[in-house]
């Protein structure tokens, strides 16, 4: 059973599709990202990639994470990979709330020594985790739409379209294998 975790947000979907169609903001809002090396042109296209690295200086590992499903409003679907920690899937549900939006992660490993594991012993840790990085990922997605209302937004105008990509095999597979 994967990790979940909810966070009521005060902005829209859009924002929120905005800051997660911006490949360089992900070591911002990722607990563990630690620097991006590059970003696909074609990002958040099912089957691109951001290739970033993870850890402390100098022990780096660097790796991708592939874009599975890009469904806005409502889904995003992401297959991180962590060097010899494995591969694992995370899965971002958005729905309407109030004023605002209920983002709900949920995130399971679906290789290497987690996968292998109980989940009693992951689980807390990819909860917590989880548990900043929506923190995170809400003062981007709520600081765009008081820039949006304000009038000064001026990045990301506008969330992409899902447009025709395919994931990989490899993640297609580990996205049928997890739990969420």
């Amino acid at each position: 059973m994967a990790a979940r975790n909810t966070r009521l947000m005060r902005c829209t979907p859009d924002d929120l599709f905005a800051v997660l169609s911006d490949g360089w903001l992900y070591p911002v809002w990722v607990v563990g990202a630690a620097r991006m090396r590059d970003v696909d042109p074609e990002w958040p296209q099912e089957g691109a990639l951001i290739h970033h690295s993870l850890g402390v200086w100098p022990v780096m590992v660097h790796d991708t994470t592939e874009m599975v499903e890009w469904d806005p409003p409502r889904l995003v679907r992401l297959r991180p990979k962590a060097g010899p920690l494995g591969r694992g899937v995370i899965r971002f549900d958005v729905r309407p709330h109030g004023d605002g939006i209920a983002v709900t992660i949920s995130e399971e490993p679906v290789s290497g020594l987690p996968a292998v594991l109980p989940g009693i012993l992951w689980r807390p840790l990819l909860t917590l985790r989880n548990h900043e990085c929506l923190n995170r990922l809400a003062a981007l997605a709520e600081g765009r739409r008081e820039e949006r209302e304000r009038g000064e937004l001026e990045a990301r105008p506008h969330t992409p379209e899902p447009s025709e990509g395919e994931a990989s095999p490899q993640a297609e597979h580990d996205s049928a294998d997890a739990d969420i």
